[in-house]
């Protein structure tokens, strides 16, 4: 029998409510503090204190603009990683010999512009009403940019699991043993405990090298704070052309990340609060966050696999996340346990949540019942997954003088959403199939 859904976590008692925030806590921290270890091996100083700081921050900016309803967290957006790279070897006109610490000053001020392009999206949808713009996102190209989230994600659970594999296999034994076999509080957090036996596992094995911990204050500002005065951004036209078009993917991705909780937690958020409102504190927040040297964020498909396996769908409990997070971001020992987590048992645990996000992407596309035998659906979802696995490096092109990038995932969005637009025959109309509105996040 399936687990009953809990809406109001305060009914499970504060002990039980501040361990599930952890745990959406430890289901973020792998791939939002992945961002800013992967930027610094490019060579861009970005901060782990940092990258927390403006997780926690935006999440609860979120939640305000979204009227406390939605349970979505914000954390590191992966699809700048690209334009990170990029930045790093820009080795050009102003960027010749330019300082690493610099020129991620120019990045954050090309994801300040990008987060900017969210509001633009938002006027739109409070202009023409959140039904018309959806008319161009149908669930046949929906669900498959929901599995080319997942499925992106995957290499980086296998390159992660592969530095240890058995210590991989550990962290995803616990969590599967917890969650299928758990009962009570056992069963709600099996992505914590998974984290946490895993950890433990490879402090009795030798396997965690404490060494920057020792050496780290217990209590320290984040960097932005004590290294810079004011706004930490830069901006140019060319990091803007470099940073910016990436906001394409991740505006798709939110959209896709609002109808996977939608569908979740069987709710109709693209509708009430609003998809407007939801962009506006996503892209407020990645604005803010690259304003003063912080990543671009995202809503976290991690999340949404926690809400999946916990089935507690209170918004509280991020709220909750969000403050562990912003706390946390002033303790640079703290930051240096995290930075000590094994890669494999962040692998064991994104082997898992990153499936889970593809499976979400299937399940949008079984529950509307999008026909197959049509070659036009067809064409349009293979499009979409051949752009968005196949553009592994993105595609680069000039564009007034700079080269521009978009990634596989803002391809994949772009061709997905032109080629439904202008084959004749969409067999999907909102409004009429009331239970297909509503596993979309749209209900009329």
């Amino acid at each position: 029998m399936n687990q009953e859904a809990i809406r109001d976590a305060r009914k499970l008692g504060v002990p039980k409510m501040l361990l599930l925030g952890l745990q959406h806590m430890f289901a973020m921290f792998g791939a939002t503090i992945l961002v800013p270890i992967l930027v610094n091996q490019y060579g861009l100083p970005l901060n782990i204190q940092t990258t927390l700081f403006f997780a926690g921050i935006g999440t609860l900016f979120f939640h305000v603009c979204s009227k406390l309803k939605v349970p979505a967290f914000l954390g590191s957006s992966f699809a700048f990683l690209g334009g990170f790279s990029t930045m790093a070897n820009m080795d050009q006109g102003i960027y010749a010999g330019m300082d690493p610490a610099v020129k991620l000053q120019y990045a954050c001020g090309g994801i300040v512009v990008a987060g900017l392009l969210y509001l633009v999206l938002a006027l739109l949808v409070k202009a023409v009403g959140v039904h018309k713009v959806m008319r161009f996102l149908p669930p046949v190209v929906t669900g498959p940019i929901i599995i080319c989230i997942g499925l992106n994600l995957a290499p980086s659970a296998v390159n992660n699991a592969s530095t240890c594999w058995w210590l991989a296999l550990v962290a995803m034994a616990i969590i599967i043993v917890c969650n299928i076999w758990g009962k009570g509080m056992v069963k709600i957090i099996p992505i914590l405990l998974g984290v946490v036996g895993a950890y433990i596992v490879a402090i009795l094995t030798k396997q965690v090298d404490f060494t920057g911990v020792k050496d780290a204050a217990w209590i320290g500002f984040q960097p932005f704070v004590t290294n810079f005065s004011g706004s930490v951004a830069k901006f140019d036209v060319s990091a803007i052309l470099v940073m910016a078009p990436i906001a394409i993917a991740s505006m798709m991705e939110h959209i896709g990340d609002m109808s996977a909780i939608s569908a979740t937690v069987g709710e109709k958020f693209l509708e009430e609060p609003g998809l407007h409102r939801t962009l506006i504190g996503d892209g407020v927040a990645t604005a803010l966050a690259g304003l003063f040297g912080g990543p671009a964020n995202t809503t976290y498909g991690e999340n949404t696999g926690v809400l999946v396996l916990s089935r507690v769908y209170d918004p509280r409990v991020i709220r909750l996340a969000a403050i562990y997070a912003l706390v946390l971001s002033f303790s640079p020992k703290f930051a240096a346990l995290i930075g000590a987590l094994p890669s494999a048992i962040i692998g064991g645990v994104s082997f898992i949540l990153y499936g889970m996000i593809s499976a979400i992407g299937v399940r949008n596309v079984v529950e509307n019942q999008v026909d197959f035998t049509k070659s036009r659906n067809l064409i349009i979802a293979a499009v979409i997954l051949v752009c968005g696995l196949g553009f592994s490096g993105g595609l680069t092109f000039q564009m007034a003088g700079a080269s521009v990038t978009l990634t596989g995932l803002a391809i994949a969005a772009i061709a997905g959403i032109l080629l439904n637009a202008i084959l004749p025959g969409n067999d999907y109309e909102f409004g009429v199939s009331d239970s297909g509105d509503q596993n979309r996040g749209i209900h009329q």
